[in-house]
């Protein structure tokens, strides 16, 4: 089956050539030029992916991906935004986007992150049906299922987006080793580090928002200065 993705974009120019091109590399597409026109899309078709402008009338794409993600919904959304807005890219990954590509782009380079956004949860879902027996961890009051891609704490759901749970997949699964930030983004991404990229820290950064007591003294994962981070566990059985 064709994977779906939904473009939002009030330039129709632009518009209609990521849907055109998107098209022609075996995707099916869905565009809109606002919110209300991806709450349609999203109603009526099982979308795998968003595309999503920073800069739209009415509602902008930084509020249409905090919106989406109250509303539960954890469909991978790549934002687009002006070249040099570091800032709004840092909050679109603060609210829950999963990756970011600054305007103008190659519509090659946007086909390569989606396709490393599909091919990361097409590994995970095979080491899921491989490794069934240890999908889940535990440590301290939370559950970890990395074959349901759940987080819990006792009996309360925690919600991730798709980056938060890949990030926080390569902590599990390495605990108690640091590792550097190249290391944890070809773990995560499957690429290697822009010097420019902060998206591991801002993700990082919500990930201690959700499972610290105090984020600011984190008990789990620990900055480890001058290399990376680490993330302290002891699993239970």
């Amino acid at each position: 089956m064709r994977k779906k993705i939904a473009i939002i974009d009030d330039d129709k120019k632009i518009r209609d050539l990521i849907k055109q091109y998107l098209n022609d590399q075996g995707f099916e597409c869905f565009a809109g030029e606002q919110g209300k026109d991806l709450d349609q899309i999203i109603q009526k078709k099982d979308i795998d992916l968003i595309v999503l402008d920073l800069m739209l009338p009415n509602e902008s794409g930084l509020d249409i991906c905090k919106r989406v993600r109250v509303n539960k919904v954890n469909i991978p959304i790549i934002m687009l935004t002006a070249k040099g807005d570091e800032v709004d890219r840092i909050i679109g990954l603060e609210m829950g986007a999963d990756d970011y590509l600054p305007k103008p782009f190659n519509p090659r380079e946007l086909l390569a992150r989606i396709n490393s956004i599909f091919r990361r949860h097409e590994m995970e879902t095979n080491e899921n049906l491989i490794n069934r027996s240890a999908s889940i961890i535990k440590f301290d009051d939370f559950e970890f299922n990395s074959q349901e891609r759940t987080l819990k704490k006792g009996q309360q759901s925690i919600d991730l987006t798709s980056g938060e749970f890949s990030l926080l997949k390569v902590f599990i699964e390495n605990a108690n080793q640091p590792l550097s930030r190249d290391q944890i983004m070809q773990l995560a991404k499957g690429k290697e580090l822009d010097v420019f990229d902060r998206s591991i820290d801002v993700q990082i950064s919500r990930i201690r928002k959700l499972i610290e007591a105090n984020p600011n003294k984190p008990k789990y994962l620990k900055t480890k200065w001058g290399y990376g981070y680490v993330f302290e566990m002891t699993p239970q059985s």
